[in-house]
């Protein structure tokens, strides 16, 4: 199985940019740390609005419009840079480091 591998589409607002992510290296190939949805709410009993999936560790959080803003407190508290989407059918990933939206790209 084959190693992650994202490209920048983007800066904060969604705007093209020629940045380049300083963290990709850091990706892996993870498990999620549940499937129920966000690991911090299901302990607190806490609702969430969308998940987000720690591309270093596995860890599933909520996001920043959910009331309790888990997976970026997971980076604050870690400081595991890169998490993608955990909503069916979304693919993109998100550098909270450098700020920068980014996209799955095939390796050559």
């Amino acid at each position: 199985m084959t190693e992650p591998y994202y490209v920048v589409a983007g800066d904060a607002s969604g705007d093209p940019t020629g940045a380049l992510c300083s963290h990709l290296g850091q990706l892996h190939r993870v498990q999620p740390s549940t499937t129920d949805g966000c690991e911090d709410c299901l302990r607190e009993g806490t609702t969430w609005v969308h998940l987000r999936e720690c591309l270093v560790c596995g860890h599933v959080g909520c996001c920043d419009n959910s009331p309790r803003r888990h997976a970026t407190a997971h980076f604050h508290k870690t400081a595991h840079p890169l998490v993608r989407s955990y909503e069916p059918g979304e693919v993109w990933a998100w550098c909270y480091a450098d700020k920068l939206f980014l996209v799955p790209a095939a390796r050559r």
